[in-house]
């Protein structure tokens, strides 16, 4: 089971409508804003493609905005992919040889592309050229295609998984980390300016301190507060309001969903609190291994819940006194 959950039309139209379309529009992520700032600049004066960069960081931070913006700042085009689109040669060969003079080329989930497409890409990035057998057995030959100059940019929530070898070749790694307090604030605000909705300042600070201090999140709980508020016939929303949305929502003082709660719970009553590795953790929720480890457990962990230990995980004093255990 995973949150990842198919977004409605109209959900999809409003989160093009929240997404920064200018530079100065993404808030947060200022040290890599700048240095990023610096090597465009510098690739622009040139006249040149940007070097292949690497994001990484928990869901839901901005990468994929990031890389967009990246696009539109070079003035070029971007095409976009995942790593588990990419299973046959055939397919990344597509995604490259369709690109033009200095486009960028965007795989998310890069830590689940095949050991193969890898290899592939390696000549890819460094000489800029696309190396493919032709046919099978000892009627098979070896073609290769010239690329134009091109900038990949890859995102991953697992950078520990990524080979040495593809790691190398990026020319900056940046990583993405939680944003603060104050950024999600500004970010909700300028949501609901964009959304038409009246948020008084208590309503700003209470949704900022659910949100998980990520922006996907924030912009989340912004739309169903917003869905609350029309079916009640609110015309403005204040903290009461948001209270009574969140209880609705299942959602606690620190953004903790359901989810999250029985994850905890497992730990410290199924285990006794001793350390547990993620695949009895999967088999107990019913939850794949990878949305445990990269949607639950990040927040958990930059909160002070949960532990990673070598031994496995541990819930924290913090948990069972949120808990009320």
């Amino acid at each position: 089971m995973s949150r990842a959950v198919n977004l409605k039309p109209e959900d999809r139209f409003i989160d093009k409508i929240l997404r920064p379309t200018g530079w100065r529009d993404y808030i947060g992520q200022e040290k890599i804003k700048k240095n990023l700032g610096m090597i465009l600049t510098a690739a622009k004066k040139r006249k040149e493609s940007a070097d292949h960069l690497l994001f990484y960081g928990p869901t839901g931070l901005g990468k994929t905005t990031l890389a967009t913006l990246v696009a539109k700042e070079m003035g070029v085009e971007l095409k976009i992919t995942a790593g588990p689109a990419l299973q046959r040669a055939g397919e990344l060969a597509a995604c490259l040889s369709s690109l033009e003079e200095r486009d960028i080329l965007f795989i998310d989930e890069v830590h689940r592309l095949n050991r193969s497409i890898e290899e592939i890409l390696y000549p890819a990035m460094e000489s800029r050229k696309l190396h493919l057998v032709i046919g099978k057995g000892l009627g098979s030959r070896m073609i290769s295609i010239d690329l134009p100059a091109f900038t990949l940019i890859a995102a991953t929530t697992r950078p520990s998984l990524l080979s040495s070898p593809l790691r190398s070749r990026f020319g900056a790694i940046f990583h993405f980390d939680y944003y603060s307090f104050e950024d999600i604030g500004i970010i909700i605000q300028r949501s609901a300016e964009l959304l038409g909705i009246k948020l008084d300042q208590e309503a700003i600070v209470a949704l900022a301190g659910v949100s998980r201090f990520t922006p996907r999140a924030a912009n989340r709980l912004l739309k169903r507060v917003r869905d609350f508020a029309e079916v009640n016939n609110l015309k403005s929303i204040n903290i009461d309001i948001i209270d009574e949305a969140l209880k609705f929502l299942e959602i606690d003082s620190l953004g903790l969903e359901s989810y999250e709660r029985r994850l905890l719970e497992t730990v410290i009553k199924k285990f006794n609190n001793r350390p547990v590795g993620v695949s009895a953790l999967s088999a107990v929720l019913g939850l794949d291994k990878g949305t445990i480890e990269e949607i639950y457990e990040p927040y958990l962990v930059k909160i002070g819940l949960l532990q990673r230990t070598a031994l496995g995980r541990v819930a924290t004093e913090k948990a069972y006194k949120h808990l009320g255990l």
